[in-house]
Order: C-alpha cells, then structure tokens, then sequence
C-alpha cells in the first residue's frame, strides 16, 4: 500500500508544481543602488585601475555587466537629484550644490524613486550622503523612504558646533541629529553604513525592499577605516575604494547567503567624476578628458556595474548611452508599477539593455549641463560641444572654447579623449545634432532657467540641523541676511556669513553697496564664493574691480578708470540679464555684461574685508583689508526660489 501511495505521489507531484508554477505571482525583485560619491571612471578594476584592489567588483562585473557609457552629472546634488526624481537636475531646479543650512531643496511634488517603490509595497532605506536639501522638509523620511541613516550632505561640509566647538558635521537617523562627527569620527562610516544595509537586507528578506546607499566615500577629506589604511598601492584614496569593494562584496554575499541573489538587481555608480585638484585624493577619470565639475567624459561618465544572477547574462558590457536619469522609470517598472505622467521626466526604462534584449539607447540624444548652461550633446558616437569647458572644478585653466556657431565636435567611439576637434570634417553631423541642442536650451534653459523647469522646494526659515558657533556679528546679521535689500550694516572686517547666513543670490540680480576708506592700494572689500562660482568687490593698484564668476565660465571684471583715495561710496549692480554696473559716488564709472546671473548658491562664505577659502578671483584674500568698510548693503530681487 506504501509503494502504491508513493508512485501516485510521484506521479502527480510533477502536474502539481506545474500548475503552481504556472498560477503562482513572481515574486518583486529587490532593487539595491550602491551609489559613490567623487569615484572616477579609471578607479575600479572593471574600468582599468590597476593601483586599487577591487576583487568584488571585479567578480560584480564578471558575473554581471558593464555600462561603459553611463552617465551622471557634474556635481553631486544635481547627480543625487536625477537619480531621486528621474529628471536632469535642471528641470526641478537643482543645477548645482546644496549648502548646510540652505533654504532650497528637493520639492515636496515632485515623485521620487522611493515614493513610487514604496507605493508598490517596498521597503525603503536611505543609508549614507543623501545632499538634497537638511531642512526636515527635504530629508529622505519626507520623500519616501521608511528609513535614514548618514550624512545629510558632503562630509567635508564641517561647521563648528557651539556644543563644544570643534568642526562637526552631523549624522542623521530619521530627522534627528544622533551624533556630531569630529574628521576622525568619519573613519567608521563605511563600515556603519555597510552594516546598516546587511541589517535592513536581513530584516527584510521576506518581502521587497529598495535599499539606497549613497556612501561618503571617497570624497574629500578621505577618511579609509583602520582595518584599510595603508594597504592599498594607492594612498589613502586606494585604501578607501579598496574599503568600498569590500563593503560591496558584504552586501552581494549577503544577499547570496540569504538565497535573495536571483531576485535582487544590484547597480553600482559614482555621482561624478573624480576631483582632479585634490590630487592623489581625487582619482583619476582613466582614459577620459576632465574631472569633477566638468561636460567632458570625465566628469561625468561613471563606472557602472550591474547585477542579476539569472538575468543578467555574466560578462556583458554595454555601450548604449544611459544614465541615472534612468534608475526610476527602471526600477519602477521591475516593481510592477507605472511612472505619473502629470510631471515630465527625461529618464528611460533601461531594462532591455540590461537583460540584453537590445543594445540601442532609448535616448534620443544625452544633454551636457552645466548649472543651466547648456554645453554640450551626444548622439550615438558623435558628441557635440557648444559652449566653452575647463577641466575641471578648481582648475584655472582657460575654458575650451565653442559656441553654437563655432561647436567643436568628437567621436567617441574613436576617441574617448575628446583632444581632436573634427567639426569641419563632419559638418552634416553638426547640422544634425545642432537642433537637437537648440530645442533643449529651448525647454530647460541656456543660462538661465528655461520654461519648462519645474521650482525647487523653498523653506523661509532655514536653519542648519545643530547649533553652530557664528560669532556674536556673524549672529547679528543672521536675522536679515536672506532677505532681499538685506542690510548687513552690523558686519565688520573679518566677519564671515556661511550657508543660509550668506545673501541668498542664485538666479537674482544682486547689487551692492558700501562704504570704503583706506590709503591702501589693494585688499577685498567684500567676497562671496570661490574658484566655481561668486562675486568681489576688491581694489587692485587703487582701481575698484567688480568680478563676478560663474560657473564653468570665465571671470567677468568691471573696473574703475581712476584710483580711488580717501573715503568712497561703492556700489556694484549685476543686472538680470548679466549687465553689470559700478558706481562711485553716485557717478558710473565702469559697465561690462555676464553671462546672466550665478546659476546657483555660492558654497563658499559671504567675507567682509578678506576672502577666506578659495578666492573667487586672482588675488591676496588672506590678508586683511586695511582701512573701514561700513553699511554694506546686498539688494536682491527674486523671482522664483531655486537652488
């Protein structure tokens, strides 16, 4: 009786697991973003650094693929919010870096990549940088995660804490501050955040889950934990990447141990390209042209890796234009789910790339932005280049001319490089991708932001996520600084206005004015910002000089005519449409024109009578101005909040 009731069994078992097989719901894959911040194309062994030891993404790329024209943005929290939102950081009104404390950020409307997989039953966590705004309103808890834990932006953002006065920068969990992170602390983060993500993967093994984890590393300053320092051939940037590849391989054998590896997509990226000044701690961008802060390859092609046991075929390379615009619609559709079609979005579903049904981009064409300064554009192999570029953020090298009417044009297929300018051989393909450039600048802006750019979030009262020491001058101008026709009559030499203290000037006309008297014949009346981005006010020989910088274009200075002596009323105007103006004494002495207003928020401070960081122009900042500088004035006025 026994063996018959085991032959019946044997007999139906296979119909059986059919028909559960066939009525059964596929289970939702898990989706992991892996996320590195300032990482360059040539930093990992998949993409050819034979300095850092990558053994786990080595094996990554080895059983899974390599996206070998995969792309980001120049700087990090346009990067962060294209990744969020789906869109170029230019149509949400994000172009540039946030600064601690700053009143703008990710807008509440907008749809982001969590609130879409958590509407589709996921699990949802934020581990590391998140850098989209640190007012409660623009933390990862407000925009569809479940939960936080990292730094709310770059950690080489350190302000003194009035707690105990050492440079700090905070570690958030959820909405609250749990920790102020002295430069030493920073030395475990890698190692936390890798734990946190093992946890939340375990904890979560039952059902979906999204996991973002947008590491610290390996941005300035570097800091490789104990177990990594001084082991890598390649300093201490070595040492950190070698820790990243470890902290990979930690999550991809835990979803291996978990039996989770068939159902989990894994990516890998880097927000931007490597920070070329920092030298040996910026990385290297390998066989492509520019750094951080640039449209050249370097600046923003990204080393890319994905990962899917059993989808994704192993050893796969791909060459098809993408990018992170496209980690939304993606996501969203693997988790069943559609993308809201009230708001545009510039981002693709990237899924048949991935599991190799096609090698054709979905995009039409990829765009090059540089706050919204339109730059450049690439169809297929051809890259077309309309706008003067440098090499990156902090280098003092003469911009790369172009123009619309003099483009330079690369095939990259040819030429990863970019060094060899072929538009007079080929100008059917500059009159074809011509349009193209023509029609986005048309949508999001070429300077200034476009008609179809969408407001970033706005919060009145900013105010940095703990108390910071400003100093009792610095905290008597708080109160007004952001307001336009701001007075700062109560700032004196040597005062310094950070974060959401400075003038609030992106997208504003700006003018402002003094009083100055000094016998001294050079010395920086007011500064705010640096080498990226900013204006001056400065004397040079006795002239008065008014410089503005905006980003990715060269300086613009207007300069008085006559050495000014004695006691002088100063004021310096640039206008909406990039005019500038200066006036002494009520008589204008000198005008030139700029390419529009600063397209974002300095990061560096607001300086009176020196300029303490980089210098936006080419002169002593350190030295302080000798003589009196009083009723500063800056005047806004603003049209529409943006970042």
């Amino acid at each position: 009786m026994k063996s018959i009731l085991i032959t019946l069994a044997s007999l139906l078992l296979p119909h059986l697991s059919g028909v559960t097989a066939a009525t059964a719901t596929p289970a939702k894959p898990n989706v992991v973003l892996i996320f590195i911040d300032d990482m360059g194309y040539g930093d990992i062994g998949p993409f050819g650094s034979v300095k850092n030891r990558t053994p786990n993404l080595d094996r990554m790329a080895k059983e899974g693929m390599k996206l070998t024209s995969f792309y980001a943005a120049p700087v990090c929290s346009v990067s962060r919010a294209q990744v969020m939102t789906g869109c170029y950081g230019q149509r949400v009104s994000i172009p540039g870096v946030f600064s601690p404390g700053s009143q703008h950020g990710i807008n509440a409307s907008e749809h982001t990549v969590a609130e879409l997989m958590k509407a589709q039953g996921y699990a949802t966590k934020a581990i590391g940088k998140w850098h989209l705004g640190d007012q409660p309103e623009f933390l990862p808890t407000r925009h569809g995660f479940d939960e936080y834990f990292g730094l709310p932006y770059s950690n080489d953002m350190m302000k003194k804490a009035r707690v105990n006065g050492q440079l700090v920068v905070p570690l958030v969990r959820g909405e609250k501050v749990i920790e102020l992170l002295t430069g030493d602390d920073q030395d475990r983060l890698t190692e936390r955040y890798t734990d946190e993500a093992v946890k939340f993967i375990t904890e979560n093994r039952d059902r979906p889950f999204f996991l973002y984890v947008p590491h610290t590393a390996v941005h300035v300053p570097i800091h490789p934990g104990e177990k990594f320092r001084d082991r890598s051939k390649n300093g201490r940037y070595g040492d950190w990447v070698e820790e990243v590849d470890w902290s990979v391989g930690r999550v991809l054998d835990t979803l291996r141990e978990l039996k989770l590896a068939e159902n989990t997509l894994v990516m890998f990226s880097s927000d931007n390209g490597p920070w070329l000044v920092k030298g040996r701690d910026g990385g290297t961008a390998g066989p492509l042209r520019g750094g951080k802060g640039t449209t050249w390859e370097g600046g923003v092609r990204e080393p890319t890796l994905a990962w899917w046991p059993g989808k994704i075929a192993p050893g796969g390379v791909c060459d098809a234009v993408a990018g992170n615009i496209d980690f939304l619609p993606t996501f969203v559709k693997l988790a069943g789910g559609t993308v809201p079609a009230d708001k545009k979005i510039d981002g693709k579903d990237i899924t048949p790339l991935l599991l190799g049904q096609t090698k054709e981009s979905p995009h039409e064409a990829r765009y090059y932005y540089s706050g919204y300064k339109l730059q450049a554009v690439r169809v297929g192999p051809w890259k077309l280049a309309i706008a003067p570029q440098n090499d990156g953020l902090g280098k003092e090298e003469t911009p790369v001319p172009a123009s619309p009417d003099k483009p330079r044009l690369y095939n990259l297929d040819m030429e990863i490089g970019e060094q060899t300018d072929i538009a007079a051989e080929h100008p059917d393909v500059v009159a074809r991708l011509k349009p193209l450039a023509v029609k986005m600048a048309a949508e999001l802006g070429d300077g200034k932001p476009g008609p179809e750019v969408r407001a970033a979030g706005f919060v009145e009262n900013a105010v940095t996520l703990y108390p910071v020491d400003e100093g009792p001058k610095k905290a008597a101008a708080k109160k007004n600084a952001n307001t336009p026709g701001a007075s700062l009559e109560n700032l004196r030499l040597g005062d310094i206005l950070s974060g959401a203290q400075a003038p609030q000037v992106a997208h504003r006309p700006i003018t402002i004015t003094c009083e100055a008297e000094t016998t001294s014949r050079d010395g920086v009346l007011v500064a705010h910002g640096g080498v990226a981005i900013g204006y001056t006010l400065y004397l040079k020989e006795g002239h008065v000089v008014f410089a503005v910088h905006n980003a990715n274009r060269d300086i613009v200075r207007i300069t008085s005519p006559e050495a000014i002596s004695g006691k002088v009323t100063i004021q310096a105007r640039l206008a909406a449409d990039g005019a500038m103006t200066l006036v002494l004494d009520g008589k204008t002495v000198a005008s030139g024109k700029a390419d529009g207003t600063l397209t974002r928020e300095p990061m560096e401070s607001f300086c009176v009578g020196h300029d303490d960081a980089k210098t936006v122009d080419t002169y002593d900042g350190k030295t302080l101005f000798k003589g009196s500088i009083r009723n500063i004035r800056i005047s806004t006025t603003e049209s529409q909040p943006r970042q």
